[in-house]
């Protein structure tokens, strides 16, 4: 594969030449474009050695008429700008093209385009980057990263761009020479089920879990990235997301979406459950808030919800693909293989809470996919993104 490295100003440019070096290794002809304020953070001859290639960083280079821009876009099956700043960022988003990296944004494909996001964590949280972000998101573009850690402002938190093995695994990962335009699954209808579900005892208080449904979130973009129409049934969470293709229904109890999911399941390509539901409800809501009485504790009943993969696995047609996942803490391979085959799934997405970084609330995690095949594909830790990247492509490689 082709690929142009794009070299913004942030610090973590000291780490783009070592990515260039892993893109290479693996083969792929690797090109870099740097803005002005990227080298001085590396340098020309370190990006020129590494690459092999003279660097593009000058729209003109003395030629009034130069339209490398043009050639080199035609040249690239991907450009990765690692690390993509917020104001590159911004740029893309508004169609400023005013130095030779931005031009060349404009001059690409969305679809041909992944960015791994670097900046300080509250200009990570602004509304304005995340606006930009989720605009480019609807439009094709990819993301990988940006992950938690310490940052060069010496504070901690989101906003260190993703290691360049990351970056390169998320290249490795991604169906970016299809020809198609990044559209292999336009004209398939798929359902995702994401974040927790809540089961109420009374008007205040509700049994629940800890998930953030960013997992689920994150593989309905990836999916309408690749062109599907997404129905996202979604628990509560305080996530959001806009994409055009993607159709959110917000529930809240075990119920609610298993009402929602059997009735998308029948007109959809492929199903995949990642949310975390309830496997319990109390048998009785009060309709007011239960006060306490004595120094006695609560005792609550609990019957059983409906089984919305079971179900779906009974309801599944010749053609039809459906993915479960099984969070584990013991046992966990040989549990998921026998959640694989009770429920008539064919691939199933394990995860253990006892892998750190894995599981609720986390920006990353940890995988392996398991199919009816006997195949098996384990995950290093990698962002959500990253690993809703995998499973798309594992799920629907046939």
């Amino acid at each position: 594969m082709k690929i142009i490295v794009g070299i913004t100003g942030g610090i973590a440019a000291y780490k783009s030449p070592e990515l260039v070096r892993l893109l290479k290794k693996a083969g792929h002809e690797v090109r870099c474009a740097a803005t002005a304020h990227a080298l001085e953070f590396t340098t020309r001859a370190t990006l020129e050695t590494v690459s092999g290639v003279p660097l593009y960083s000058d729209l003109f280079a003395g030629n009034a008429t130069s339209t490398e821009h043009i050639s080199l876009k035609d040249w690239a099956d991907l450009l990765v700008v690692a690390p993509a700043t917020a104001n590159i960022i911004g740029k893309m988003a508004s169609g400023i093209a005013d130095d030779a990296l931005s031009t060349l944004l404009l001059a690409m494909a969305p679809q041909r385009v992944l960015l791994a996001p670097a900046m300080n964590s509250q200009m990570w949280a602004h509304p304005a980057l995340q606006r930009n972000l989720e605009l480019l998101r609807s439009w094709g573009v990819v993301t990988v990263g940006p992950d938690d850690g310490p940052l060069a402002c010496g504070t901690s938190g989101t906003g260190r761009m993703s290691d360049p093995a990351a970056i390169a695994a998320a290249v490795a990962n991604g169906d970016w020479t299809n020809g198609d335009g990044g559209q292999r699954l336009a004209g398939e209808r798929w359902l995702v089920t994401a974040g927790p579900t809540y089961e109420r005892i009374d008007s205040v208080r509700f049994i629940g879990n800890y998930s953030s449904g960013k997992m689920g979130f994150a593989l309905a973009r990836v999916l309408a990235e690749a062109g599907a129409e997404v129905e996202l049934v979604s628990g509560p969470t305080s996530l959001s997301i806009s994409h055009p293709r993607i159709h959110t229904e917000r529930v809240e109890s075990a119920r609610e979406m298993y009402a929602a999911a059997t009735k998308a399941f029948p007109a959809c390509r492929g199903a995949i459950l990642s949310a975390a539901v309830a496997d319990y409800r109390p048998r009785e809501c009060a309709d007011h808030k239960l006060k306490k009485q004595g120094s006695e504790g609560m005792t609550l009943q609990l019957v059983q919800n409906p089984d919305i993969l079971a179900t779906l696995g009974a309801m599944k047609a010749p053609g039809q693909t459906l993915v479960g996942f099984a969070l584990e803490t013991d046992n966990e391979l040989q549990n998921a293989h026998s959640k694989l085959q009770r429920k008539n799934l064919d691939f199933i997405v394990m995860n253990s809470l006892r892998d750190a970084g894995a599981g609720f609330g986390t920006d990353t995690n940890k995988v392996t996919i398991l199919g009816t095949d006997g195949s098996s594909k384990e995950s290093a830790l990698m962002s959500k993104e990253e690993i809703a990247r995998l499973i798309v492509n594992t799920v629907t490689a046939s």
